[in-house]
């Protein structure tokens, strides 16, 4: 099943179903409200959104209509809890020698995770804000999981069985804010904005060979004011999601809606480009001892999208305008 949230006067919108294609739309008030009582009741709800959701592909419902990307918001605009990742090693080795950093301790053995703010997400087409250009912001391509509950101590194959959705996001991020905050060991709070998220969330089966080993199977295509930026694959992710959820869990339960990212996607191969700036400043730095690429600044777009080998687009485009609010014109 494909799921969108209409934005409504409601923090929490408005849950739709939406044809595998794209198309068209589905409202579903009667069986849940939103994505949040979707997932908290999912036993109960699983079976009505699924024969609406078919009937919805068949072209049967009398009540579908075309669906407008431009009323929807984050698929979850806003949960319990928001963890996210950094598995995507060959970024954590790109930061590492641009720095000269020591290497991480076991880092290829337990996943490196933070809490983020899960209280309000932003939608595909939302402005990103931005309070100061010298803050340095960024943009960073992940993929990501929303889990059903999952008890403490899950194992990953405990884990695996609580995914109950797949999702893209940008999770911004304010690199002139990050390394004071990493010194002090209690993790982002200023260095991180508000996260958005590509228009559609999905069940694992939507992806089918595409969520092999619990990570997404396709390339993160992002454009900067319409150039290629980098066309990551989201398969070098070095944990699967399964691993994740069961390393959130290990001394906690998570609800229902917790929701877990991958981090940066990022490739071995430099030809495929990146999915955030400073790792392309980075690779400038290693080889020529300083960055030449800016971070973003007032006016520029940013697009992110998920494609398959066929170039289709499975999750809906993430287009963000950014507006940085001390701009002077």
């Amino acid at each position: 099943m494909k799921f969108a949230t209409i934005k409504t006067t409601s923090p929490d919108g408005e849950l739709i179903l939406v044809s595998r294609d794209l198309s068209a739309m589905a409202k579903v008030l009667d069986i849940a409200p939103t994505l949040q009582y979707a997932l908290d009741n999912w036993k109960e709800c699983e079976a009505a959104l699924e024969e609406r959701y078919q009937l919805l592909n068949a072209g049967k419902l009398s009540f579908s209509q075309p669906l407008d990307a431009m009323t929807l918001g984050a698929p979850l605009p806003r949960a319990w809890q928001w963890l996210d990742g950094s598995c995507f090693l060959n970024h954590g080795h790109l930061m590492q020698k641009a720095f000269h950093l020591d290497p991480i301790e076991d880092a290829d053995k337990f996943p490196l995770m933070y809490q983020g703010a899960g209280d309000s997400f932003c939608g595909p087409t939302d402005d990103l804000i931005v309070a100061d250009v010298n803050h340095g912001a960024d943009f960073e391509g992940e993929f990501g999981v929303i889990t059903d509950a999952v008890p403490m101590g899950a194992t990953p194959q405990q884990a695996a069985s609580a995914i109950r959705l797949i999702v893209m996001l940008n999770d911004i991020s304010y690199r002139a804010l990050g390394p004071r905050e990493m010194k002090t060991g209690f993790g982002f709070v200023q260095a991180k904005g508000a996260t958005a998220f590509a228009p559609i969330a999905m069940t694992p089966d939507e992806l089918g060979n595409n969520f092999r080993n619990f990570k997404v199977q396709l390339d993160m295509v992002i454009h900067r004011d319409g150039k290629k930026f980098g066309s990551p694959h989201g398969g070098e992710m070095h944990f699967g999601f399964d691993q994740l959820i069961s390393h959130a869990a290990l001394t906690r339960k998570l609800n229902p809606g917790t929701v877990i990212g991958s981090g940066t996607v990022s490739n071995e191969d430099p030809a495929v480009g990146q999915a955030c700036i400073a790792e392309l400043r980075a690779k400038e730095m290693i080889a020529n001892g300083a960055p030449n690429t800016p971070f973003l600044t007032h006016g520029e777009v940013v697009t992110l999208k998920a494609t398959d080998h066929t170039g289709r687009s499975l999750f809906g485009e993430i287009r963000q305008h950014v507006v940085v609010e001390n701009y002077n014109v």
